[in-house]
């Protein structure tokens, strides 16, 4: 048995909830994916996980043993980065995520630029508009538009972007434009959930903040698919202004409620605490963040 080639399994297993979660993870048979799991409890002589028909635990012991391999395989990780000389030289491959349209329109021409001038780095660019793990799901950089909470990761401000609320010409002629928030019970809501629940926005300031109460009449996961409805003319939609920018100037959208509008949002680069920063991450946070900054001015 390949120990170590066990650990990685069973870390993937808790990693993804699943035996068949892991399976898809790694590209292997969930038969696979059983056996060596199996072989790894069978070698310790001790039972790892709890298995029932609808999730998978860790035992006491389980709970202990995986966090010893994951600190085992991340150090084997960070010796082989070492040994490939990603801490002398700029190359090898990072994992980058951000959100949907950001990274479309800002993070695909930085990380284009980034490649020329780098020619032994390779990324995987991972576009989408749920929260990647860092640690778990392998990012060594993420693009975070949010007032990030308390955590051990390193954050680096870019710059900030604004909330705008928005509606097709034609909606507004049909129902009025608000002038206030409150006005906004009496409008058709599209509510973009990654951005802000779908009962209420926050408008204002400081001491004069205020919440809006408000009826969602659709409610979406992707912003683009929020900027869609609303050229549709289904009703008022919030979103960050960069996502509609290109639908304003076109006059396919007209914001309004911007005397209202709350702080704006944060943009951060944010990465996992490690030991020796790798190069290539260091090269490209020296490359991007200037990039980034000029783009948000």
């Amino acid at each position: 048995m390949d120990r170590l080639d066990a650990m990685t399994v069973l870390q993937a297993v808790v990693e993804a909830g699943s035996l068949s979660g892991a399976g898809r993870r790694l590209g292997i048979p969930l038969s696979t994916v059983s056996r060596k799991v199996s072989d790894l409890e069978a070698h310790l002589g001790a039972r790892l996980l709890v298995r029932s028909t609808r999730s998978i635990g860790l035992t006491e012991v389980g709970k202990a043993y995986v966090v010893a391999t994951r600190r085992i395989l991340e150090d084997l990780a960070e010796a082989e980065r070492a040994a490939a000389g990603e801490y002398e030289v700029v190359k090898g491959e990072m994992v980058i995520t951000a959100p949907i349209v950001f990274g479309r329109l800002h993070m695909v021409p930085v990380v284009a630029d980034f490649l020329r001038a780098y020619p032994e780095t390779d990324v995987r660019l991972v576009l989408a508009d749920r929260l990647l793990h860092l640690v778990e799901d392998h990012v060594d950089l993420a693009v975070r538009i949010a007032t990030l909470p308390d955590s051990s990761d390193v954050a680096m401000k870019v710059g900030t972007i604004r909330r705008v609320v928005c509606a097709s010409p034609e909606y507004l002629k049909r129902r009025g434009r608000p002038e206030n928030p409150a006005q906004l019970a009496e409008h058709d809501i599209v509510t973009f959930s990654a951005l802000a629940p779908a009962g209420a926005w926050t408008f204002g300031r400081g001491a004069g903040e205020q919440v809006a109460p408000l009826r969602s009449r659709l409610t979406v996961n992707t912003a683009e698919a929020a900027v869609d409805a609303a050229i549709a003319g289904v009703g008022l939609t919030r979103v960050l202004s960069y996502q509609v920018a290109d639908a304003v100037s076109a006059g396919r959208l007209v914001t309004v409620l911007d005397d209202h509008a709350p702080d704006p949002v944060p943009v951060s680069l944010v990465y996992p605490v490690q030991g020796l920063l790798p190069l290539k991450l260091r090269a490209f946070l020296d490359f991007a963040a200037p990039r980034l900054k000029a783009a948000m001015q």
